[in-house]
């Protein structure tokens, strides 16, 4: 039997989860594949997927795509059924990619090209923690900004040198390819996209259903405070950063650091630099800032005084000065998100 293009599309319209929809805004599709991440799915499906009647007839359509026949399995031991195949792309508006199943894993030809030429058409891409991966492999990223969980920073970094990675923010919009960085940090650029499609008003309303402050301000730098390297390294160093943990309220000296290690000054700087990825000043600071960050975190009834003496920042200008540097906030608001129980003076 001879099947009419007129045919095909009206086959393909048929079987469209968007077509029975009563709603006429944007088209989301967020993609799934085996080993998916479920919280980031979770999270966009929470934005663009949860019927919203006081939206108005306007609000999202949503649907989920699989990458690759199933059965798909996802993280929890959870199992998903999409709506359809890497067809539904080519109606989207907006693609939304979760977490990749791995860093290091290879992206499918087929998803590559289908996202391609989705862009290609005007559909928005839009990724959530390790998921920019995939859209790095695309080549639309490249000489574009982008960000990711601190975690994979290098590791795309290596692999697409042309992406202009900025590791201290929560997300980047580059208008038509929007990027986040850990897995929290997608609900904050899912409700960037609400406030950027609907308004702050839409966004609020999404943000409190959630319960979620609808807007972060800051960036992951404020959340990133490196461990100690692992496994050898670590144990190599355990008993010097023990000393500086029991030190941090005074001046700590790099002589007393060699000292401590050994080693002479300029052995120390070179072992130190290759076993951290840091200097001993840079990794000074490090500890100090961690430490501040416990005190604020623990102790509601400490000053911000005593939390810089306490940490070796000698005045709390100079510890403001560090929080605002490096972590792209104040002691005060890092103190009011991550406290327990009421703010101390601020003296």
């Amino acid at each position: 039997m001879l099947v009419t293009t007129t045919q095909r599309e009206q086959s393909r319209e048929a079987a469209s989860p968007f077509t029975a929809s009563p709603l006429a805004g944007p088209r989301v599709v967020t993609l799934a594949y085996d080993g998916l991440c479920t919280f980031e799915f979770g999270a966009a499906v929470e934005v663009f997927g949860l019927s919203r009647p006081e939206m108005g007839c306007n609000w999202y359509r949503h649907a989920t795509a699989a990458i690759e026949p199933g059965p798909l399995r996802a993280a929890g031991g959870l199992s998903v059924t999409a709506s359809g195949d890497l067809s539904l792309l080519e109606e989207a508006d907006l693609i939304v990619v979760p977490g990749w199943r791995g860093i290091n894993e290879p992206v499918p030809p087929s998803l590559i090209a289908a996202l391609r030429a989705a862009h290609a058409r005007g559909a928005r891409l839009m990724s959530l923690c390790s998921g920019v991966a995939v859209l790095a492999a695309t080549g639309l990223l490249d000489g574009r900004r982008a960000t990711t969980h601190w975690r994979y920073v290098d590791a795309i970094a290596a692999r697409h040198p042309a992406i202009q990675l900025d590791p201290d923010v929560l997300y980047v919009d580059e208008g038509d390819m929007l990027t986040a960085a850990g897995s929290a940090a997608g609900i904050d650029l899912c409700l960037h996209v609400v406030r950027r499609d609907f308004g702050a008003e839409a966004a609020n309303s999404v943000a409190r259903r959630l319960v979620v402050p609808p807007h972060r301000e800051g960036g992951q730098a404020q959340f990133i405070l490196r461990p100690v390297p692992e496994e050898r390294e670590g144990r190599r160093l355990g008993p010097l950063i023990d000393w500086i943990d029991a030190n941090l309220h005074r001046e700590v000296t790099l002589t007393e650091m060699a000292a401590q290690s050994g080693m002479s000054i300029r052995t120390f700087q070179r072992r130190f630099k290759e076993m951290t990825g840091a200097s001993p000043g840079d990794f000074l600071l490090t500890r100090r800032l961690r430490h501040a960050c416990d005190l604020l975190e623990r102790k509601s009834g400490i000053s911000l005084n005593d939390v810089a003496l306490a940490a070796g920042f000698g005045t709390p200008a100079t510890l403001r000065h560090h929080f605002r540097t490096r972590l792209s906030t104040s002691p005060a608001a890092y103190r009011a998100r991550f406290g327990h129980g009421k703010p101390a003076p601020t003296a």
